[in-house]
């Protein structure tokens, strides 16, 4: 909490401070299932429809936007590439994957079991398997949004979204 009592997410909500434009940098990206396919453009669909996202300077200050970002796998490495709507490029970074792994690797294990059980399972059974994959995107979400402090300050949403892009281009 701020010391004028707004919250994280006050913080950075506003019209300048928001994503544009998001594109992934597929060149090193295995081929992916369609299921990967669909998440991959919800999840860009839907930031782009409503999310907070800033630049954190030096001294802690929120730069405004609006912004357009680039991610790129690098080996086990995220790249952020973050531009201004001209396409100026106000910020790179490299986000290493290890913190993420272990939630990655479940996160990827309910999904195969929560697609398969679409097919075959009955809706409790579905619901039970949902619960599980949205606790454990929680999860990663918030480690995400903690792996970027100090230098992207974003919503709980779009932190979100943003751990399910990272999870696509790690999906096979």
């Amino acid at each position: 909490m701020a010391e004028d009592g707004r919250t994280h997410d006050e913080l950075v909500a506003g019209p300048a401070h928001r994503l544009v434009r998001i594109e992934l940098d597929e060149a090193n990206a295995p081929r992916r299932t369609a299921e990967a396919e669909h998440e991959r453009a919800i999840a860009i669909y839907d930031i782009l429809e409503d999310n907070s996202f800033s630049l954190v300077g030096g001294e802690g200050e929120q730069l405004g936007g609006p912004f357009h970002l680039y991610l790129r796998a690098e080996g086990r490495h995220i790249r952020f590439d973050i531009r201004d709507s001209g396409d100026t490029e106000l910020a790179q970074f490299y986000m290493a994957l290890g913190p993420l792994r272990r939630v990655m690797r479940d996160y990827f294990q309910v999904c195969d079991t929560y697609y398969e059980a679409i097919r075959t399972k009955s809706p409790s059974q579905i619901q039970a398997i949902d619960m599980g994959r949205r606790a454990l995107h929680n999860e990663g979400a918030e480690i995400l949004r903690g792996r970027l402090d100090g230098k992207v300050a974003t919503d709980e949403m779009t932190s979100r979204r943003l751990f399910t892009l990272i999870c696509v281009l790690q999906t096979k």
